[in-house]
């Protein structure tokens, strides 16, 4: 607790879903408020308890990230991480899941939050 995360995160993790930010806006060219908002949109579970993030870590931090970040293509297919086996998926061509709503509790840092 206390971070800019909304979920419950062992320090491990808390460094994980850093990463999963840095993901976000290294890959995809979005802020770090964008990124920490969209994470938590999707893994900010504040009733769960610490340890079910850890599974997270078995996957690349991109896994998490790009799922937060993009929709499947026409394939049914997202990247993973894995550069072999993103090859095939046109990056610019992935629909885009909509950032959650200004004001909404994922915000959790100003626009100008490094």
């Amino acid at each position: 607790m206390g971070s800019e995360f909304l979920a419950r995160l062992s320090e491990e993790m808390l460094d994980y879903h850093r990463a999963m930010a840095e993901v976000l806006v290294e890959h995809c060219g979005i802020g770090r408020a964008e990124a920490v908002a969209r994470i938590n949109q999707a893994f900010g579970d504040e009733d769960a308890p610490p340890e079910d993030h850890e599974i997270m870590g078995h996957e690349f931090p991109e896994f998490w990230a790009y799922g937060a970040y993009y929709r499947p293509d026409d394939q049914g297919r997202l990247p993973i991480g894995d550069p072999d086996m993103d090859a095939h998926i046109d990056f610019a061509k992935l629909p885009i899941r909509p950032a959650p709503p200004k004001g909404s509790p994922c915000w959790t840092l100003g626009e100008t939050d490094a």
